[in-house]
């Protein structure tokens, strides 16, 4: 059989509505055509006539935060402690090997948005799809917040990897997990309702605080995964090597043999 290779990262744009008002990219572009005094600055003498075409180089300048686009969070980004007790290390330390690993993909699109998933609906879905987790294998959440990416619901759709969910994971083996939501924990709006409700802190971001007990990271903002098997892949997803920080990007993708 082929190799084929899903792309399960999405595109940064200044369009696409992905992110809270305020945190999302903004790209400035330059054409060839448009952007020929750059290339002649470097070389005195040379002329726009001189060039193929008239072009120049394209460029763009990107500004951006680095849990942006799919990316992928360090312990660091969830609290400044990691294995109970540990300096949480940051993206440019996080190891390699956790990056690129066979992938599971929990099915979880059935429920509702805003619903905490708890350990033994993590243990079901395993046993439904029958598979046995293994140390770093790389467990993929597929949510229904993949159908509304694009839309303006985005950020609000989809479930949340609960505390004791997460752990469940991280106790067998698990070192790195993805989600296609904005983040691995409930939608903002659906937590912020919960805490008004129970005024119970423990419940605010308590999937990423899991690292807190053991140490892992996780992909946010993945696409696709509906086209993924429940197993059988490998995922690869290095990050950009952002020194010291919290998040790097990458271009997450699922290789399929």
């Amino acid at each position: 059989m082929a190799r084929r290779i899903v792309d399960i990262s999405i595109a940064l744009d200044n369009e696409t509505p992905v992110d809270q008002p305020g945190f999302g990219p903004r790209i400035d572009y330059q054409t060839p055509a448009g952007n020929t005094g750059e290339i002649l600055k470097f070389f005195p003498g040379l002329r726009v006539d001189q060039l193929p075409g008239g072009d120049g180089w394209g460029n763009e300048t990107v500004t951006l935060r680095t849990h942006s686009g799919t990316h992928l969070d360090a312990p660091y980004h969830h609290h400044s402690t990691m294995d109970r007790g540990k300096r949480a290390i940051t993206i440019d330390e996080v190891p390699l090997d956790w990056c690129l690993q066979p992938g599971v993909k929990l099915d979880f699109r059935h429920l509702p948005d805003g619903h905490v998933v708890a350990a033994a609906e993590v243990e079901a879905e395993l046993v439904r799809i029958g598979h046995q987790l293994r140390p770093l294998d790389i467990v993929l959440v597929n949510t229904r917040a993949s159908e509304r990416y694009g839309h303006d619901d985005y950020i609000d759709t989809g479930i949340g990897m609960g505390r004791e969910a997460t752990l469940y994971l991280l106790e067998r083996g698990v070192r790195l997990t993805g989600i296609d939501a904005w983040g691995w924990d409930a939608p903002f709006s659906h937590m912020a309702r919960r805490f008004a409700e129970t005024g119970d802190p423990s419940i605010v971001w308590e999937g990423h605080r899991a690292s807190m007990e053991i140490g892992y990271c996780h992909l946010e903002k993945l696409i696709n995964l509906e086209q993924l098997p429940d197993s059988g892949f490998q995922v690869c997803c290095f990050p950009v090597k952002v020194k010291g920080g919290s998040a790097g990007w990458t271009r997450a993708v699922a290789i399929l043999d």
